[in-house]
Parts: C-alpha cells; sequence; structure tokens
C-alpha cells in the first residue's frame, strides 16, 4: 500500500489507494481545517504536493495527476498507487484566540446560596441495622428499611459491590449518594467525609465551556473553555451533518467532542485538586445537532425534510456510557430541544432571562453564531424559530475570513476622506484574516464612511488605495502582503461581502417575522438579549448600522454571556429551575420558517445596508 506523509509534523502512514487526503490526515492525528465539512466548497483545506503525486480534482470537476510543488484541496485529492508527501500550512486551530482557555467566572453572576440548593445528587447519612438471624433481611432490605420513604429504587453495580463491606465497616453508619431517579451512586462508611462536585457543561458549535461547581452549597470553583474539536470538521451544523456521512465521520465527531471537554475537565481537577471519582452529576446543554453528535446518532435527518432528530428528550444518562471522563456512575442530564434547530442550548440560556420569571414585557432572546435561534415572548407565549445565518461569522464562506483566533482582525477603522483603515487585530500580532467581529465592524465603517453602498458595492470612482477593482470584482485591501502574517494580502471581496450580508440578512429577517406573528412592531421590544459568545464581541452600533440587529435604543439591549453554560448551572443545583426548564419548553411554540411563505419577502427585503425600508433604521443616517 502506498504511503503518505505529513509535513511538518513528519508523519507517515499507509493507506489504501483511493483515500482522500483529509481521512488520511485524520487517521494520522493531523488536524487540517475543513470548514465546508470536506464538500469542497469553502477552499480552507489547501495542502502542497511536496513529493510524489496525488490524484486530485480540479475546480471545474476534471481529475489530473498533482506532481510536486502542486497545490491541492485534501477533501478533494486521494493516494494513488505511489508514496506521496504533503506539506500543511499553519492551522487556524493552531492558535488561541478570544474563546480558548480558562475564566474563573462564569458568564453572569447567576448563583444558588446554600439554603437553597437541590443538586441532581443528594446524600443522606443513615444507620443501617445490624443483620440478626432469621430475619430474612439482606444488606439492601436493611439500607432500605433505614431509609425509610428516601430509600433508593436502584443502585449502581459498583455501589452494590462494596454494600456488605461499607455498612459493617463502621458499625453501620453509612452515607449513601442518590441521583433524582432515586439511583444509589455510591455509599460510603461514616459522613460524607469529602466535598462532592458536579458539573455543567455547556457544548457549542464553536466553543465548549466547563463549570466545576461544589454540590453541597453550588459555589462555582471553576470554569475551563476551549474551542470544540470539530471545528476541523466543519464551521456549521450543516457542515458537520455532512462530515458525519463519511467514513467513520460520526465516529471523529464524536471523539472530538469528547476531547475537549475531558481536555477541560482534567484541567479543572488538576487545577482544584479534585478527584474525578468525586464529580457525580452533569448537567449538559448543547443544540440539537451537538447532542446527536456527542452520543453518536445519526444527524442527517436533522437537515432531511421533514427535519426531524433521533430525540428532542434525551433520557438521563450515565457518564459511562456519554464518554465522560468521571465517575462513570454520575449521572449525565440533557437539557430538552423543542425542535431540530431550537436545541438545549436555548432552553438553558432562557432560564437567565425575565422571560420565565413572570415579566409581562415582550422580549427578545436571540443567540448568533452559524444558526441564529430566537425566542419571543414573555410571561404568557415564548414563540421560537432558528435562522440559516451560515458560517460567515465564524470565517467561513469568506476568503480571508477565520475564527476569532490569534492574528484575526476584530474591529476596524475607516478613514471618511481616504478609505484607508486601521485595524486591531486579537493578539495584536499582524493580520491573518478577518473573524465574525471585524467583518460587522469594517462593513459598518465603509458604510458610515461611504465607501460601501446600500446594495454592498464599494466606490470605485475613486483613487484609493484599499480598493482593488479586477474586472468586475472589487476588493477591500484590510492588509498588504507585506503587512501581513502569511504574505498574503487580507482583503474582502465584493462576494465576501454579499456572504456577509446574506448571514445579517437571515437574523434580522426572522426577527421581523417572528414579531409580525404576534402583531406587535420592532420598536415594541422591552428587551432584547443577546446571548452566545460571538453576541458578547458584538458591537450594537456597528450591527444597527449594517441591519443584523433592529433599531431600538441601546439601554435595550443586554449582554447575558454563555446563557447557556448558566442554564445547565441552574439546573445542576436547583430541582425548581429544572422543573422550570422542562415546563418553559412544553409552552414553546416552534415556527418552521421554511414554511412560511413570508419568510423571503422578509429575507429579500434584509439583503440590502441597512435595508430596502429606511423607516426601520432611523438612526442610520447616509454619509455626507
Amino acid at each position: 500500500m502506498p504511503s503518505i506523509q505529513f509535513f511538518p509534523a513528519n508523519i507517515t502512514i499507509t493507506c489504501g489507494p483511493g483515500t482522500d487526503l483529509l481521512d488520511a490526515a485524520r487517521k494520522a492525528g493531523v488536524a487540517i481545517d475543513a470548514p465546508c465539512g470536506g464538500n469542497g466548497t469553502c477552499g480552507k483545506c489547501r495542502v502542497r504536493v511536496r513529493s510524489g503525486t496525488v490524484k486530485s480534482i480540479s475546480v471545474g470537476g476534471m481529475p489530473f495527476d498533482a506532481p510536486e510543488g502542486t497545490v491541492v484541496l485534501a477533501c478533494r485529492s486521494r493516494l494513488g498507487d505511489n508514496d506521496a508527501a504533503v506539506e500543511i500550512p499553519k492551522q487556524h486551530t493552531d492558535t488561541g484566540g478570544k474563546f480558548a482557555g480558562s475564566c474563573e467566572q462564569a458568564d453572569q453572576a447567576v448563583t444558588i446560596g446554600p439554603g437553597h440548593v437541590s443538586p441532581l445528587v443528594e446524600t443522606r447519612a443513615t444507620r443501617v441495622a445490624r443483620p440478626e438471624k432469621e430475619d430474612g433481611l439482606s444488606d439492601w432490605d436493611r439500607l432500605c428499611n433505614a431509609l425509610g420513604d428516601a430509600a433508593p429504587e436502584d443502585a449502581s453495580l459498583e455501589a452494590l459491590q462494596v454494600l456488605a463491606r461499607t455498612v459493617r465497616g463502621s458499625d453501620g453508619n453509612v452515607t449513601v449518594t442518590m441521583d433524582d431517579r432515586k439511583r444509589m451512586i455510591a455509599i460510603a462508611s461514616g459522613g460524607s467525609g469529602h466535598t462532592q462536585y458536579g458539573l455543567a457543561i455547556d457544548i457549542g458549535t464553536t466553543t465548549i465551556a466547563v463549570m466545576l461547581v461544589s454540590l453541597a452549597d453550588g459555589e462555582i470553583i471553576g470554569v475551563k473553555t476551549d474551542y470544540n474539536e470539530q471545528i476541523s470538521c466543519g464551521l456549521d451544523i450543516i457542515s458537520r451533518i455532512n462530515y458525519a456521512r463519511r467514513e467513520h465521520g460520526g465516529d471523529d465527531l464524536r471523539n472530538h467532542v469528547l476531547n475537549a471537554i475531558n481536555r477541560c475537565i482534567r484541567q479543572l481537577t488538576t487545577d482544584h485538586g479534585v478527584s474525578p471519582d468525586d464529580i457525580l452529576c452533569v448537567s449538559l446543554a448543547g443544540n440539537t445537532t451537538m447532542t446527536h453528535l456527542l452520543l453518536g446518532l445519526p444527524p442527517e435527518h436533522i437537515r432531511l425534510s421533514p427535519y426531524t432528530p433521533t430525540l428532542h428528550r434525551v433520557p438521563p444518562m450515565n457518564a459511562g456510557e456519554t464518554g465522560l471522563d468521571i465517575n462513570r456512575n454520575a449521572l449525565v442530564r440533557f437539557a430538552p430541544a423543542v425542535g431540530s434547530y431550537v436545541g438545549g442550548d436555548i432552553t438553558s440560556g432562557l432560564l437567565g432571562t425575565e422571560m420565565v420569571s413572570g415579566d409581562e414585557q415582550i422580549q427578545l432572546f436571540i443567540d448568533i453564531g452559524t444558526n441564529g435561534e430566537l425566542v419571543l415572548g414573555n410571561s404568557d407565549f415564548l414563540m421560537t424559530c432558528a435562522c440559516s445565518a451560515g458560517p460567515a461569522f465564524e470565517g467561513g464562506g469568506v476568503s480571508c475570513g477565520m475564527r476569532a483566533a490569534d492574528g484575526a482582525v476584530e474591529a476596524v477603522k475607516v478613514d471618511p476622506a481616504t478609505g484607508l483603515c486601521d485595524c486591531t487585530t486579537i493578539g495584536a500580532v499582524k493580520p491573518a484574516g478577518i473573524c465574525g467581529s471585524g467583518m460587522i465592524s469594517l462593513l459598518a465603517e465603509l458604510v458610515r464612511t461611504g465607501w460601501l453602498d446600500a446594495g454592498g458595492k464599494l466606490r470605485r470612482n475613486t483613487d484609493c488605495s484599499a480598493i482593488r477593482v479586477d474586472g468586475r470584482k472589487a476588493y477591500y485591501i484590510l492588509a498588504s502582503g507585506a503587512q501581513s502574517a502569511s504574505d498574503s494580502a487580507v482583503e474582502l471581496s465584493e462576494i465576501d461581502i454579499e456572504n456577509i450580508m446574506r448571514a445579517k440578512a437571515a437574523i434580522f429577517s426572522a426577527i421581523a417575522l417572528l414579531t409580525r406573528h404576534i402583531g406587535i412592531d420592532i420598536e415594541d421590544l422591552a428587551r432584547v438579549c443577546i446571548a452566545g459568545g460571538f453576541g458578547r464581541f458584538l458591537d450594537i452600533t456597528d450591527a444597527i448600522t449594517l441591519g443584523l440587529l433592529p433599531d431600538i435604543p441601546e439601554d435595550r439591549f443586554r449582554y447575558i454571556g454563555n446563557a447557556s453554560l448558566t442554564g445547565a448551572y441552574l439546573t445542576l443545583m436547583s430541582q425548581t429551575k429544572r422543573e422550570l426548564q422542562q415546563r418553559e419548553a412544553r409552552r414553546m411554540t416552534y415556527i418552521d420558517l421554511s414554511n412560511d411563505p413570508g419568510y423571503m419577502d422578509q429575507y429579500s427585503a434584509a439583503l440590502f445596508l441597512p435595508h430596502t425600508d429606511a423607516g426601520l433604521f432611523p438612526s442610520v443616517k447616509k454619509p455626507q
């Protein structure tokens, strides 16, 4: 069989002829970013043939033998009968950025006081009577008798295996730990002895967040965040669903997300001197697709009509079943989903808002990412929908787009007179590309200064060195090759601008449609809660200038950070919040935008900067 060598990692493996380079890299443990999921549409999985030849397919669909020095797409190239070597450029997943690392505080200071905790597991101390001759009672019977109405109905095998030794080891004085299914997870001699812990976990499309919590008092011990390793298999939901259809693609995706979660768990337990065996419960929130991929459930039916997932409500499981590196009998509870594209991250996120706390004012909850999930309502009703914003805000579908990693342009200022810009990059290093917040900042500045018109076209009739015209296309140059990190210019084409405009139009048209459904004007919104990692870095003024967010007073907007993680914490520690989440999920009305005849009209109207109806954006003034 032919061998393939990957540089700069200098890893060589053998694969059968016909294996595509993307799959070969996965088998070798070498990361190659494939934001489109390996469909050959994003052009980001470029590699250079260093020696030998590979069989590739051109953009026009014609196969050819790619010799040494040729740059090819890994997902469109396959091994032939000969050995080959390829060189992989530096990947964005290799760098840090806005979302990688750790934080010791939750995004919101929402905690549950010691007197109000009712965690997913409870600990009870009791004294088990000694066995007597001919009483006919087993050790389990006597334990249940001692606990009375609080007796467990089930038990883990590990707990049963030590039951006899434990009840005899301290004159019958034992501590029993049970989950909310009344299942005995553990039994120990004497009192509780040591602190027990739980985890709140948010599985986002882009990031993973894990919170370590003391079950005794609800204290947040620490929080770790990291990128979701699935990013290398696709930036957005649809790309990952497509990737899951590849051979072993589902296994790859499951392993990637588990690696990221377990790495965060290891960091937390190491930093705080906690034994993983003392982590006895987990409250986990994620969108419908992320939950399916974590559990190894086939996700393809989520994107195929009639858009039916395997399940909306995942039954409670044990950590051993899910692959989490903690006590294998720990209870894992999943937040309920409402639809294929409105998942547990949204039903968790709502718990930190006034929408579920009895407030009668109509509010909007919005989580902006590769999908836009929205909930509109108050204490009387909740209406929800999801729109496909696409991967533009995560850097997909944009020629120089990238995630919010080191080197990404995140903010821009444009000189009205010259059209030239000053860029701020993450990590204060040379520009390598532009992330979502940078795209919004740039386009808003170009609109305000008159260098970009309502249709997304750059001004061509002036001598501006930042605007490059090539035939019918124009490009805005943020950094020249000499100024960039890669010796290639960092620029945005008008096609890139169209992709960003489509993403913002999807979000705003969904807002407009929901408000129309309940018969209110957008300016009647009392509050807009912006959730998610991307929303945390969103400039409200810039977003309104583009027509991404409604033009209402800025004091009505509220950042709520990682609301999904906050909700996971609340349901970890409070039976009241768990019941509230289930109740609110049941009363949410899911609107399928693909079946709504008015959605395309709203979407088309929003495909301008800021909108075809200028009256909706009175604060956005035309440049002088």
